[in-house]
């Protein structure tokens, strides 16, 4: 230790670093190889501080150790002299992984034996200064000296930073003289303009459409995934990637892969089909497809059909439905299942290369990280080929036999399953194959089959990478490469297929797209437009790390969208009956309302205004209380879009003394004292029943046994769920179709539920308005 703590302070670094540096044992290791290297080559006390600062930052950068000696070799020869040709170094490396290095265009990359003359430097700094002169002289030293450099260093890339900064400065000098008094005075802030109303309302009008989501905050999410943005690998630059395994074939199936893609980017979507997506999957996809869209590339929607006991035909066509309702189209529609013969072939060819075996261990003892050892692993290629042949034809029972690949996944777990027998019809190929691939096999070469370029998937398969690629290079396939992103979570809910048919089964919902879930058939006919999902996505963002959020910022989403897109109508929830009891028997007229008041353009509808109408039982207080601002007895109110005031004359109650009706007079709201509120109201109104939701559950986490130890079905909210089955909504909404969307006014959003029928009409409640604290 104290010897290597010497040679690390040999090369210029303080005590303090060189303790640091030895707590690292991988830096380390890799730090003092380097040295020793360098030393082979110039002696013992051949390496200089700026030498031993370089050897640092190579260690500290370096992934693929076995450059070190080539790119120490080059330090000490003092070929790489500078921070920014170690820098072009590492680049050069990275892109050109397989031997041998071509010298020549290293050396070219890098920089070697370019060697700048001060009268170049002379002259790009003069030419640079030439082209920005009129705002320097208007700008003096409050001018960005910043962008003289960094023109100057692009003109001259290897030159030292520090001598083009002396000449700008000197220049700048030349020209400006000295700085004055004014120059040294500080520039005054200047005042932020108030946000207009119409300048917040223009943002608002930029409400999202399918893909092309509007992340309110921050980047919309094409803008997030386009690109350079996620520092993803360019295509058929796979070997650029952090990780990814090369071997003496990658560069040719890769030359293939690039023939056959020309260049685009394919990503896919691979759902099992034995659920409903909920909204961790809205991410997925927005993810999967959007990439490819913001890129212009393709998206497959591909089902990993790879176990038929759970797989149903409902939600093959449910997931689709929702990939397309949130607004993307794949490119085609695969599964996994087309390729069984390919897969089977290839696991025959992963046998004869001694990679796989059969193992007869039962499912019991394979569970777990600390399964023991299987005594099969090392039986001979033919007799694995033999077996694993009579696997195919039926010859053994269900958990008899399995094949189990010789490899070790990142979480430690050995000798993954390849194939188990299942003696049950496949929806697609039937009583064809009785042996079914599982996810550790199939995904990575589907993925390879479809010439997949970003593989991605969420951050708990990251455990899987390694297999990935170890199975791909194991087979000489073309391997794609995986990219983990965080999953979305929300609070106040589950979304495990498992826990929602419990949910069901127990009769807590009643079914997969109940209103309370979160699935997005549940969302879809909850009311939530899809814009706001993909909004939602956005606001989010594309995080490696894991994201729990609470439904608030999805139910804002949500309101932004049907703010612009939800016709008003106005409905009664809880109606109390009013007479107007100065107008005629048979008055009759029609009132114009706005769909959008803020923007009558958009167009309106009539209804009727009687001598009988209803409002919320809330809008009438028969005891005035401080700040209550609606009808009371001593205070008129008026009438939305009606142009009336009225005011009480009357109450009217049952023999329990509770109010059932008022008597009122009506006047020309251009006429009466302008009143302190206006409320919404119903004449000759449809009868309709409403469904109010809540949370499903009571707690924030309730699957997690902390926070509710009895389990997540003890935990439901009883109140989640509210019926009104004789509210009223005015006639404007006869013709509404399964899902259109209204605000009722001053009450909430509701979208039209499919068990709506010509008779009645039955309307959940998406999202209520946004809460005014001051409003009572």
């Amino acid at each position: 230790m104290a010897d290597t703590l010497t040679l690390f302070s040999s090369i210029g670094l303080s005590e303090q670093k060189a303790k640091e540096t030895l707590k690292n044992e991988a830096l380390s290791s890799v730090l003092k190889d380097a040295i020793t290297q360098v030393q082979r080559v110039n002696g013992a006390s051949g390496v200089d501080k700026a030498m031993g600062t370089l050897l640092y930052s190579m260690a500290s950068r370096l992934k693929d150790t076995k450059r070190l000696v080539f790119l120490s070799d080059s330090i000490a020869q003092r070929k790489i002299c500078t921070e920014l040709q170690l820098a072009a170094a590492l680049d050069f490396l990275k892109s050109h992984p397989q031997d041998p290095i071509n010298q020549k265009e290293f050396e070219e990359a890098c920089g070697v034996g370019v060697v700048t003359t001060p009268e170049q430097i002379e002259d790009a700094v003069e030419s640079v200064i030439k082209k920005h002169k009129e705002q320097l002289l208007k700008e003096r030293y409050r001018f960005n000296m910043g962008l003289l450099m960094g023109e100057a260093r692009s003109a001259l890339k290897w030159a030292d930073g520090k001598v083009i900064k002396n000449e700008v400065d000197m220049q700048v000098l030349h020209i400006l003289g000295p700085k004055t008094e004014a120059d040294l005075e500080k520039k005054s802030k200047v005042q932020k303009s108030k946000v207009t109303d119409n300048e917040v309302k223009s943002k608002k009008d930029e409400v999202a459409v399918n893909g092309e989501a509007n992340a309110v905050e921050g980047k919309s999410l094409m803008e997030q995934l386009r690109g350079e943005a996620l520092k993803f690998h360019r295509t058929g630059e796979n070997y650029t990637t952090e990780g990814y395994v090369v071997t003496p074939n990658t560069m040719s199936l890769l030359k293939k892969h690039l023939e056959f893609t020309g260049g685009q980017i394919r990503t896919r979507f691979p759902p099992e089909p034995n659920g409903i997506l909920h909204i961790g999957h809205a991410k997925a996809i927005n993810f999967n497809f959007g990439y490819a869209k913001a890129n212009d590339g393709i998206c497959f929607l591909r089902y990993d059909d790879t176990n038929p006991e759970k797989e149903e035909e409902k939600y093959f066509t449910a997931i689709k439905d929702m990939v397309e309702w949130l607004g993307y189209t794949p490119y085609e529609v695969t599964h996994a299942s087309d390729n069984f013969q390919q897969l089977y072939d290839l696991a025959v060819d992963l046998i004869r290369r001694g990679h796989a075996y059969v193992c007869h261990q039962k499912g019991e003892e394979l569970k777990g990280h600390n399964a023991p050892p299987s005594p099969w692993k090392d039986r001979p290629i033919e007799e694995s080929l033999v077996l694993f042949e009579r696997m195919k034809k039926g010859l053994f029972a269900e958990g008899e036999a399995t094949l189990r690949m010789k490899m070790v996944m990142e979480d430690g777990k050995m000798d993954p399953v390849a194939y188990r027998i299942k003696y049950t019809p496949h929806h697609r190929t039937g009583d064809k194959w009785c042996i079914y691939p599982t996810y550790d096999y199939t995904h990575c070469l589907c993925d390879s089959i479809e010439n997949i370029t970003h593989s991605l998937c969420t951050k708990e398969f990251q455990a899987r990478r390694s297999s990935y690629y170890w199975l791909c290079n194991a087979l000489d396939l073309y391997c794609p490469v995986q990219w983990e992103y965080g999953r979305l979570n929300l609070t106040y809910t589950v979304v495990s297929k498992r826990k929602i048919i419990k949910l069901v089964e127990t009769g807590v919902v009643r079914d997969w797209d109940d209103p309370r879930l979160f699935t997005l058939t549940a969302l879809r006919r909850r009311g939530f437009p899809p814009e706001a999902i993909n909004n939602f996505c956005a606001r989010v963002g594309v995080t490696v790390s894991q994201t729990t959020t609470e439904p608030h910022l999805l139910e804002s989403c949500v309101r932004e969208v049907l703010n612009e897109t939800a016709p008003r109508v106005m409905a009664v929830l809880e109606p109390l009956k009013i007479t107007i009891v100065n107008l005629p028997e048979n008055s009759r007229s029609d009132v114009r309302v706005p769909d959008f008041p803020a923007n009558e353009a958009k167009g309106s509808h009539m209804v009727p205004f009687t001598r009988t109408i209803f409002i919320e039982q809330s809008d009438f207080r028969e005891v005035m209380e401080k700040g209550y601002k609606r009808l009371t007895p001593e205070q008129p109110v008026g009438l939305r879009h009606a142009g009336y005031v009225i005011s009480v004359q009357k109450v009217i109650k049952d023999a329990q003394g509770k109010v059932v009706g008022l008597e009122v007079n009506c006047c020309s709201s251009e006429t009466a004292e302008k009143p302190k509120a206006f409320i919404h109201w119903v004449s000759e109104p449809l009868v309709c029943e409403v469904r109010l939701y809540d949370r499903l559950f009571l707690h924030k986490h309730p699957e997690d046994p902390s926070e509710v130890p009895s389990g997540f079905l003890s935990d439901i909210n009883s109140n989640s769920l509210q019926v009104i089955s004789s509210a009223l909504v005015d006639t404007s909404v006869k013709g509404a179709k399964v899902l259109d969307k209204f605000q009722f006014e001053r009450v909430g959003y509701f979208s039209l539920d499919p068990d709506s029928t010509a008779d009645k009409l039955i309307f959940n409640r998406t999202v209520t308005l946004k809460e005014d604290p001051g409003k009572i």
